[in-house]
Formats: structure tokens, sequence, C-alpha cells
């Protein structure tokens, strides 16, 4: 019962985010904290417009924040909680930053009844390349495998 509580506790702070966001029209409705060991690590509301960026969604400006205060890219055992379902972006995000375990309050149907409709991003990914809205052309592939067969023999390299 007492770490549903605390998770209700998080999970709370995170929607005050998202409503604190909308109240002073500084973003999109959703707020994003991240804990580690029972700590808030991070907290971020979604900061798309306020800074012009389209990344700046409440979960990847946590993230952001929480491997900056951690020094590290890697936030395993870090738990997310999220006012609303992460849309693809903020899921791949979460995926590499290997947040452990994801807590979100309203649903993609939810952030689709209020104008957030992320659905046909979703239909996209399930298209072969050549199909998608986004032209993509493949170019200088050779050229740049050369990067990736100097990764393979660095020794120096950081893998992540």
């Amino acid at each position: 019962m007492e770490d549903q509580k605390k998770h209700e506790q998080f999970m709370r702070l995170a929607i005050a985010l998202s409503e604190k966001n909308v109240s002073t029209a500084e973003g999109g409705p959703f707020g994003a904290v991240i804990v580690k060991d029972g700590k808030v690590i991070a907290q971020s509301a979604n900061q798309v417009t306020l800074t012009n960026d389209p990344t700046a969604h409440a979960e990847v400006s946590a993230i952001r924040i929480a491997c900056k205060e951690l020094n590290t890219y890697d936030l395993s055992g870090c738990i997310i909680y999220s006012s609303c379902e992460p849309c693809p972006m903020c899921l791949g995000a979460i995926y590499w930053a290997r947040i452990s375990r994801i807590f979100y309050a309203n649903t993609k149907a939810d952030a689709a009844s209020v104008g957030f409709d992320d659905q046909f991003i979703y239909e996209e990914l399930d298209r072969p390349p050549t199909e998608r809205n986004v032209a993509m052309v493949q170019l200088l592939r050779e050229e740049a495998l050369t990067a990736f067969a100097n990764w393979q023999r660095s020794s120096s390299k950081i893998t992540y």
C-alpha cells in the first residue's frame, strides 16, 4: 500500500506540472517526473512552444534534466511518471534512456480527443520507408559505412 501511495504522489506531481503549464500558457498539458530510489531526480512540463523545440516534450525534457543531474546517459533503475501515455518519440527516448518503469495517467486516446493525436505516426512506422508521407531517400551509404567500421575498431568507444 505504501508503494501505491508513493506512486500516486509522484503522479500527482506530474499532473500538477501539466495543469500549471496550461494555466501559465507555457506549453501543452503534459508533465513528467523521474524518480530514482524514491527521490525526484527531474521534473518538467512540456516546453515545445516555450522553447520552439518540437522535441521538448515533458518526458524528453525530464530525461535531459535527469541525465545531467545523474551525470549519465543510462537511467536504469529510474521510474518515469507521465501525466499522459508517452508519444512514440518519448517512448523511444524512455527506452534509449533505459528507464525501468513507466507510470502514466491520461491515455493516447485522451490526448487525441483534445488535439494531440499521434496515430498517424504509428501508422507511418508500419509503412515501408518508401511509402511514408515524409520522403526517405537513401544516399551515400557506402561512404557512411566508414564511420561504422571506425566505430567497430575503436578502442576508445563507449558503448551505450
